[in-house]
């Protein structure tokens, strides 16, 4: 998932990203500084670069430069085979994966199925602790791996998996699950070369640092999470697919949206994903063809840590604020129309989305005063959230609709990072509301609901929030062993009525894809996953 600034929140993306990730000021420091180099703006990862834990869209991004997935997505959001040559099921309980011949690791090793197997492996065990080990929970013999707090696994290895030979390894999951060869474009579902892994079979720190991958770009040396303030990549020419016809690519770490717009006018910086709000309103007149406009898979959120505090226990309170929140005029306004009032927990450019499901996302102000003093709300309010990309106009925007439609004070607690505000949540520290977004990490409904509202992922996924509902986690198994999309399609939007009554976070607004592209590159494109596709770029002398 990704948190967004992200899955894996929308940092997100993971995330969840929950588009949740941060980003900082940038100088040029590394080796592809020079005029050779494509430049893009990211925010500081996360985490370092395990594929198993690396769960936010800052993190992905430069993931996805360095691993190539087994499925990829077209224009459609149909799967489409990338590295893996065949995935075959009957009964979507027993899948064989056929990965293609002649790919290798940036060390030379060559690609064989056995990477995936390892990489599964590692990811699943609950004393890697590696974010998206929750991904792993339908594969048969995950409860080995994980038998729950103060105990040990007894074994290293899920049962449901298994290499049959260099190109082929088999997944048995605990039950079917019509959604599994769709998830296998995530980052979770990458492989790890024998070269990861130090003689206590851990994945090392140095592995974390400098990534050996598969994908298009090698990385030319570690990472120094904290101080680098750039990420300086070099092409694989042996990669065996489509390449990209430049060179060097460096993502330059930024903690200002506004910072990263100057560089980009200056020249100084080549793409820029998503620009500030105070951009777009004249990014278009100023850039023409070089302005990014296109709808985004993504959701922005405002959460209730339920599992920290029962302060938001009451249904009243909750539905309460969200009709007191003008999405409308918050979208128009402070996003120069470019986000759209979210009235679902499913985004529409998924099949599952219904327009008008949530009821309380309708801007009704005396009726939001009435059902806040029924339910005897507190007179002040925490509402908090990094404040960088933008987020700070909308989220003032938020606390002004809150202070003058409920009659109350809002207090906005400013975080440097999202990263920050994951890990106080993830620690059950912070007990205000907060922001939150989700980036899809496969193009599935199920992708808003099981990672981030689930009882198992508030654990080991992204239920930040805290819900819990067994109605909810069974309506979700009814819909991952339907036989059909279809008919998962009507179980997942029976647990998307759920979360619209229970309202576990309130869904303000749909994103939009409001990136630029300086004068020296071309054929920029961003993918549903709101990752460039580099092999489409080219690099303008």
């Amino acid at each position: 998932m990704r948190v967004i600034k992200g899955a894996k929140l929308v940092a997100g993306t993971a995330l969840l990203a929950l588009t949740l990730a941060a980003c900082g000021n940038a100088t040029s420091t590394g080796e592809a500084s020079g005029a050779d180099a494509v430049r893009m703006k990211v925010g500081e990862p996360q985490k370092l670069f395990y594929p198993g834990d690396t769960v936010e869209s800052e993190g992905a991004e430069v993931m996805a430069a360095l691993f190539a997935p087994l499925v990829k997505y077209n224009e459609d959001k149909e799967v489409v085979n990338h590295i893996a040559a065949s995935i075959k099921t009957s009964d979507n309980k027993v899948w064989t994966i056929k990965i293609k011949e002649g790919y290798t690791w940036h060390n030379d090793e060559p690609l064989i199925a056995q990477n995936y197997v390892d990489a599964w492996n590692y990811a699943a065990n609950q004393e890697n602790a590696q974010s998206a080990n929750y991904f792993f929970g339908r594969v048969q013999g995950y409860a080995d791996l994980n038998p729950g707090e103060g105990k040990t696994p007894s074994t290293k290895e899920m049962s449901g998996l298994k290499a049959v030979d260099d190109t082929t390894f088999r997944v048995t999951l605990s039950q079917p699950f019509s959604q599994f060869g769709t998830m296998l474009g995530y980052t979770a579902f990458y492989p790890l070369p024998k070269a990861a892994f130090g003689q206590d079979g851990k994945v090392t720190e140095a592995y974390g640092r400098q990534p050996i991958g598969q994908g298009l770009f090698k990385m030319d040396g570690p990472y120094n999470k904290g101080t680098d303030q750039t990420i300086d990549l070099t092409l694989f020419d042996k990669f065996r697919g489509e390449k990209p016809k430049f060179k060097k690519l460096q993502f330059k770490v930024y903690t200002s949206a506004e910072t990263a717009w100057n560089d980009l006018q200056a020249g100084s910086l080549d793409v820029q994903e998503q620009l500030p709000p105070a951009a777009i309103s004249t990014a278009k007149a100023e850039l023409g063809e070089r302005y990014i406009d296109q709808a985004d898979a993504g959701i922005g959120y405002i959460g209730f840590p339920s599992v920290a505090t029962r302060a938001y226990d009451d249904i009243k309170l909750r539905r309460a604020i969200s009709m007191a929140i003008d999405r409308k005029t918050i979208t128009e306004t402070v996003f120069s129309g470019t986000r759209a009032p979210a009235d679902d927990f499913l985004n529409p450019l998924l099949d599952g989305y219904r327009p008008g499901a949530c009821s309380a996302c309708v801007y009704d102000p005396d009726a939001a005063r009435k059902l806040y003093t029924e339910a005897n709300g507190p007179k002040t309010l925490e509402l908090g959230s990094n404040m960088d990309n933008g987020h700070k106009e909308w989220i003032e925007a938020v606390a002004n609709n809150l202070r003058s439609n409920l009659g109350i004070d809002v207090k906005v607690t400013p975080f440097e990072k999202f990263q920050q505000i994951l890990d106080e949540l993830d620690a059950k520290k912070y007990t205000g509301m907060f922001r939150s977004g989700w980036a899809i990490d496969y193009p599935s409904a199920e992708n808003y609901l099981t990672p981030v509202f689930s009882t198992g992922a508030i654990k080991d996924g992204s239920n930040y929030s805290g819900y819990s509902n067994p109605e909810f986690d069974e309506l979700l198994v009814k819909g991952d062993t339907a036989a059909t999309m279809g008919e998962s399609l009507k179980f997942y939007q029976k647990a998307d009525d759920l979360l619209l009554r229970d309202l576990p976070m309130i869904p303000i607004f749909y994103y939009r894809m409001n990136a630029a592209f300086s004068e020296h590159v071309r054929g920029v494109k961003i993918n549903l996953l709101n990752q460039v596709e580099w092999v489409q770029v080219e690099k303008v002398v």
